[in-house]
């Protein structure tokens, strides 16, 4: 694969990560994990409220300094899990610091079966100069095939004209 590649993704229970690493193998691309300055409650019902609250008001947290910025890199994987049927506000917050303007941007996403109410369009949304490939959504964290998920996803995005 040509070009710089940077993988940046909000894990909050290492499925998403788990993803990254398998493109970072795949890609050789250099990985940056996002984290909020305050770290999500473990209690899941107040996780729903607060993630709820920051998408609905689009009001995302302040992030621990981030060791990668996007301005060198010509592709940006961005990887999230589903939360509330879009992407996780730290993901959200560290897309509107950074311009993504003429990168290819494919975004990736885990999830336990809930619905895809806009992802990739929130994606959109906040990087509209972006070339936006096609999205990889993962179900729990792959299991045996997450291999075989990532290249046959990457093949889509990368092939040759």
């Amino acid at each position: 694969m040509e070009g710089n590649i940077l993988i940046v993704c909000y894990s909050y229970s290492g499925k998403t990560r788990k993803i990254a690493e398998v493109i970072q193998e795949q890609t050789g691309g250099r990985l940056s994990q996002i984290y909020p300055r305050q770290p999500y409650p473990a209690d899941f019902d107040r996780l729903l409220s607060q993630v709820s609250e920051e998408s609905r008001s689009g009001k995302f947290p302040m992030l621990l300094p981030v060791t990668e910025s996007a301005d060198i890199y010509d592709v940006v994987f961005v990887g999230s899990p589903n939360w509330c049927g879009t992407i996780a506000p730290p993901l959200a917050a560290w897309l509107k610091k950074n311009d993504m303007a003429g990168k290819v941007l494919l975004p990736f996403f885990s999830h336990c079966g809930g619905e895809d109410k806009g992802m990739k369009e929130t994606v959109r949304k906040l990087c509209p100069a972006a070339k936006i490939g096609s999205s990889l959504y993962v179900l729990e964290n792959g299991r045996e095939n997450l291999q075989d998920m990532v290249q046959t996803w990457l093949e889509e995005n990368f092939q040759k004209k």
